[in-house]
């Protein structure tokens, strides 16, 4: 379920999936040396073993949230074979959505590519 500035992940376990009771809150923050970026909070159960997990991404990474999101669920027991951890597109698309709005970036905006590539804020 999506609400701006949060989505909560659930699934039940099954043949194409694990128990996931997830939450990812995230929220712009801005920085005298880091510039704008977006503060994330990943909380939850994956089969009941409960994780919390926090990470920024710089503004122009922070569209691959998504990539993120799934990495932490593996590291916390979402197993591989069971793909990206934000399965619904709607919601994903919803997140996305929101994220560039508190960005205030617009499609076709330049980007840095140096930030992209190297994470340098």
């Amino acid at each position: 379920m999506f609400e701006p500035g949060h989505l909560h992940l659930q699934a039940m376990p099954g043949l194409d999936q694990q128990e996931i009771d997830a939450h990812i809150y995230y929220e712009i923050r801005r920085d005298a040396v880091k510039g704008v970026y977006m503060h994330f909070t990943m909380k939850g159960e994956i089969d009941r073993n409960a994780f919390t997990e926090e990470w920024d991404m710089p503004k122009e990474q922070a569209f691959n949230f998504a990539s993120d999101a799934t990495r932490i669920a593996q590291k916390h027991g979402l197993h591989p074979r069971f793909g990206a951890v934000v399965r619904n597109h709607k919601e994903y698309d919803a997140m996305f959505e929101d994220i560039r709005q508190k960005l205030g970036t617009n499609p076709g905006d330049p980007i840095d590519l140096d930030k992209v590539i190297h994470g340098d804020s």
